[in-house]
């Protein structure tokens, strides 16, 4: 299986949790060294991982994602594309292209050349599995957020097309929506902020990158094997909220 974005966060714990679980895994992630590490933990913990620099916004580098995961393990059953990147907060009128294209490019670009390297492979086998990494901002409105709400939004789109256009082929394709996270990035904000989050959550606690793999892992499952085109919040009832 391939992951991309893994290097830290959210996509280690992936990585590790799927490794764990017996998967033979090409982890990716931009900073060819972080990637490096986490295959090398997986090989540590006995799992079996080998690790590639992957830049999510280049068809090229998906391909050869896929490529590798052939070439070293023989197959392409399973895969995770969790790339993406954030926006500075401000009002849509004050967005610049820059700004804009930054979060569209690696989070909903990326996601569909991951997809479209992916899905041609297993369609080839009959069968795989797919999940994106969403966000509860892929199925709400969030302020002030303009680039990154628009490129979840995006995601949950391509997800549920692929669901339907795959189906038949034998290949399912989900997506996890995480909400508040307890990652670096989070633990970069503001005391004052983090704690508002936190208090807002309705189960009162942050989730974990573990708690996104949890769900990822089980998406992947066979105990899934009837479950295609879903975008699944793990977000202690903030949508609800």
């Amino acid at each position: 299986m391939t992951i991309t974005g893994a290097g830290a966060g959210i996509g280690r714990a992936i990585a590790l949790r799927l490794a764990d679980e017996g998967y033979a895994v090409v982890v990716s992630d931009i900073d060819g060294d972080a990637a490096g590490k986490i295959a090398a933990e997986i090989r540590d913990r006995g799992g079996r991982a080998v690790s590639l620099a992957v830049d999510a916004n280049s068809p090229e580098d998906n391909r050869a994602l896929v490529r590798a995961a052939i070439d070293e393990y023989g197959r392409l059953d399973a895969a995770v594309n969790n790339a993406g990147l954030g926006a500075p907060p401000m009002k849509l009128a004050e967005v610049d292209d820059a700004a804009f294209d930054r979060a569209v490019d690696v989070t909903l670009r990326g996601t569909f050349y991951g997809m479209r390297a992916q899905l041609e492979a297993m369609a080839d086998a009959g069968a795989g599995a797919v999940v994106n990494i969403a966000s509860i901002g892929g199925l709400q409105a969030s302020r002030l957020l303009a680039p990154y709400i628009a490129a979840k939004h995006g995601v949950v789109g391509l997800t549920q097309v692929a669901a339907l256009d795959y189906a038949e082929r034998g290949i399912r394709v989900n997506a996890v929506a995480p909400g508040p996270i307890r990652t670096a990035s989070f633990a970069t904000l503001p005391q004052e902020r983090q704690d508002e989050e936190e208090s807002a959550v309705p189960v009162k606690r942050l989730g974990e990158p573990a708690d996104i793999a949890a769900a990822v892992a089980w998406l992947l499952s066979e105990e899934a094997s009837f479950i295609t085109g879903v975008v699944l919040p793990v977000d202690g009832g903030s949508l609800l909220a």
